[in-house]
Order: C-alpha cells, then structure tokens, then sequence
C-alpha cells in the first residue's frame, strides 16, 4: 500500500473508520475515499457493487458495522446479525470480484467463549458457547473471519482479520441505549453533574466484570501495521493485554467528569462476561504496542464528547 493508492475505508465516519482515516492521513496518505452510509448502503449488494465499479479502489478497510453495547445486542437480535451479514459479504464478495489487492476485515473480541481462558489468545475461537446478550453479532464476526479465510484458502484473495478488544475515543456512540459501557459512563456521569446533591447515578450489575480498553487511535495503527504488514489467515487480537474491573472504571470516569457523589449499583441486571482480555503476543510481535493509558484516553475522550456532544 503506498501513499497514493486509492484505499477505500468502509464506514469512515464511525468511530473506528474515522481513526483510521486519521492515521492514513497523518501517514501522508491522499487519496482515501471515504465510505460512507450517506455515500453508499453496504447491506445492499447491487448498490455495494456499483460503488466498487464507480470508486475502483485498490485496498479496503471494513470497518462498516451495525455496533452497540448489550441492551442493544440483547434486544435486536436480528438486525445485529442480518446487517453485519449482509454489510460483510457485500464488502468482501466485490472487493474479491473488483480484484482489490487486500482487505482488512474488522471484527470484535465478543467473537470467544463466554468463559474463555484468560487472557483469550487466538485458538480459542469456537471452543466454548457465547456470551449470550451478544451472540448474534459475534456470529456475524466469526463468519466474516471465516469468508475470509475460505475467499483466501480458495480463490487466493489477500484478506486478513483483526479481532480489537473494546474501544473508546473520538466519534464514539454516546447514547445511553445504543452504546458501550464507556461512552454511557461518560454521557452518565457528565449528565448528573447538572442534577441535584442528592442524584445519584445508577449502573448495570455489580461492578465485578473486568474489561480491557483500547483507544481507537491505537486501533488504528495496528490497522496500518497489519495491512502494510500481515498477510496470515488466522484472525489476529488487537488490545493492550491488561484490564480493569467495571467499579474501577466507573470510578476513574466519576473522577475525570468530578461526579463526587455515590455510585448506585443495579445487581438486578447482567455484568455480562465475568472477565475478557486478549493475549496480544502476535500483534505486538510485528512491533506494534499501545501508546495512549486508559486514564488519558478517557480524559481526551471526554473533552471531545463535551466540544461535540454533550448539551
């Protein structure tokens, strides 16, 4: 891939789409066009297959998805799976048939076991049963990485899978019944600034869970590393190795927000996944490792979300 191939980011506006056009621009990196749902519907494959024969680009980044946190997953099911379906067999299928020269296929680490081994490493793709709030999407990841390996296996197309740990940072989804725990905590949090002493705010499960983050910027870059550098079909974990428990990250955002008040925790609903951080010998292997702690990413992250969001 160089500076003025013409590199087609699926989903560019989103949160990791917009990361990655970021870094490729930050690189030196002109012609990059920008696909986005105003542009293009992805779930539809004629319209999917005139924007290949219009934009002709030479490499793909897909990072086009249906994405929520687990009220979402849990309640919509089926658009969760039929959309990401659809929006990945229709990227990989044309950029096969418009002879791309590589894609890269972004999936989620909710592709492994509920109770996986820790921290989850590549091989335990499909040796357990799912978490089930998300098991529709994460079916839907595991069969993009799947259409890759067997378009790759088969036809001998240049397509690889990067599977990221959960991710914050600019662009992210903050709305209280679509988006993931971090981005809620911030539009929580910030919220209760401007209720009374006496509000307090109230969360998911009992705090015990432990994460990993990522910062999408760091995303990003393992993006580019692997698509300049990583040419393997085995899927490969993208994440910073470490985790926090929810408690521990709902205190740092209370903190940065300077919510000071009681934390009121719901145990009448679902932590979710009891633990979840990936191995990521193999991506640090090809010289890549997180630059941006948790605690700077959240506070750079909330200053974007109140320029941009808050009201």
């Amino acid at each position: 891939m160089n500076k003025d191939s013409k590199v087609l980011v699926a989903g560019a506006n989103g949160m990791v789409g917009s990361a990655i056009v970021r870094n490729l621009e930050s690189k030196g990196y002109s012609n990059i066009i920008r696909g986005t749902r105003s542009d293009v519907d992805f779930t539809n494959q004629e319209e999917t297959e005139r924007y290949f024969s219009s934009e002709e680009p030479e490499y793909v980044f897909v990072a086009a998805a249906k994405v929520g946190g687990i009220m979402a997953n849990n309640n919509h099911k089926a658009e969760f799976l039929t959309e990401n379906l659809q929006i990945q067999t229709n990227l990989i299928q044309q950029s096969y048939n418009f002879g791309i020269k590589k894609l890269l296929f972004l999936g989620s680490s909710c592709i492994y076991p509920k109770f996986a081994s820790q921290p989850i490493a590549e091989d335990q793709l499909m040796t357990g049963p799912l978490e089930p709030t998300n098991d529709a999407y994460a079916i839907a990841k595991i069969a993009g990485i799947k259409m890759c390996q067997a378009y790759k296996e088969q036809y001998g197309f240049n397509a690889i899978s990067l599977m990221p740990t959960n991710l914050y940072g600019p662009n992210d989804n903050f709305d209280l019944v679509t988006s993931h725990v971090l981005p809620a905590m911030i539009a929580k949090f910030h919220a209760a600034l401007n209720h009374s002493d006496h509000y307090e705010v109230k969360l998911w499960g009992d705090g015990s869970s432990m994460r990993e983050f990522l910062h999408v910027d760091d995303l990003a870059e393992a993006c580019y590393i692997c698509m300049k550098h990583y040419e393997d079909s085995d899927h490969i974990n993208v994440g910073t190795g470490g985790d926090v428990t929810i408690k521990e990250l709902a205190e740092t955002i209370a903190d940065i927000v300077g919510y000071n008040r009681n934390i009121n925790w719901d145990v009448t609903k679902p932590n979710g996944t009891p633990r979840k951080v990936l191995n990521v010998d193999k991506i640090k292997s090809l010289g890549w490792k997180p630059t941006i702690n948790l605690r700077d990413g959240i506070r750079s992250t909330y200053e974007w979300y109140k320029e941009n969001q808050s009201t």
